[in-house]
């Protein structure tokens, strides 16, 4: 081995090792400071970009998911008001029959069925969600749609059916009278009641698996995420010890082999 003073290539290795080693041992305590693996796009270029589409439809889902609530709670508010109106129906219809009987007194049976259109046709009015008409109105959507994203691309249309164009005028305000009172019928009205009643379980049940859908989908990317970007705590303990200890001896070592020169001054004595 040739004796050299101007360049002491084993102080060199040592340095070179030295610095590998503070560059990992850096790495693992970042990773642990900060309880990611990935802390720029450098540390894994393909799984930063994948986490990050990861992420992007994790928040798109829970978007849908939100907006899957807000259309429950739009069924839910109509599913009310359509019972109420259903329920004032049967009302109605009792009242009808009752106009058969001849010792009833039919001019107040009809203003009975004219107060009691009159209530449905106010639920047909002021049945909102968030000041939006559901049922009747100029602040109904075109064609009576609600239309809610619920997934990454899909989205739901919400239809409450022919509501919005039922005539209410035989049984609201003055249109039932003792000399019409029993040839009223409600039959078309109960009947798109309770179509767009069936519509909406048929919608919840359907919102229902887009949820349930959803749920899993979130955690499955969630998960995902995790796998890309947490860091294994116990692992980088690991590497960020043996980095210590691996400065330690780097330390000692680069410390002896810079005075190894010294064993050159013997030569001249």
């Amino acid at each position: 081995m040739p004796f050299k003073i101007n360049t002491n290539l084993s102080a060199l290795d040592a340095y070179n090792a030295l610095a590998r080693v503070n560059a990992q041992t850096n790495k693992a305590q970042l990773r642990l400071a900060s309880q990611l693996r990935i802390n720029s796009v450098a540390d894994d270029t393909s799984g930063y970009r994948v986490g990050k589409e990861l992420e992007g439809k994790v928040t798109l889902m829970k978007a849908a998911q939100g907006n899957i609530g807000a259309a429950k709670n739009t069924l839910s508010t109509a599913e009310s008001a359509l019972t109420n109106i259903n329920d004032l129906l049967i009302q109605i219809k009792g009242k009808i029959a009752e106009a058969n009987d001849p010792t009833k007194n039919l001019t107040a049976l009809a203003n009975d069925i004219n107060a009691l259109g009159d209530e449905i046709s106010a639920i047909f009015t002021n049945t909102k969600f968030n000041d939006t008409a559901l049922l009747s109105g100029s602040a109904l959507p075109s064609s009576s749609n609600f239309v809610f994203q619920t997934g990454e691309t899909e989205k739901t249309t919400i239809n409450f059916g022919t509501m919005n164009t039922l005539d209410l005028a035989s049984i609201s305000s003055s249109g039932a009278t003792s000399s019409n009172i029993t040839s009223l019928s409600v039959s078309t009205l109960e009947t798109a009641v309770q179509d767009s009643l069936g519509k909406i379980g048929n919608y919840v049940q359907r919102l229902d698996v887009k949820d349930d859908y959803l749920t899993s989908a979130i955690t499955n990317a969630t998960a995902s995420v995790s796998r890309l970007f947490d860091a294994d705590m116990a692992i980088e303990q690991l590497k960020a010890t043996k980095g210590q200890i691996g400065q330690q001896v780097s330390t000692t070592m680069l410390a002896q082999l810079n005075f190894q020169p010294r064993s050159l001054l013997t030569l001249f004595q």
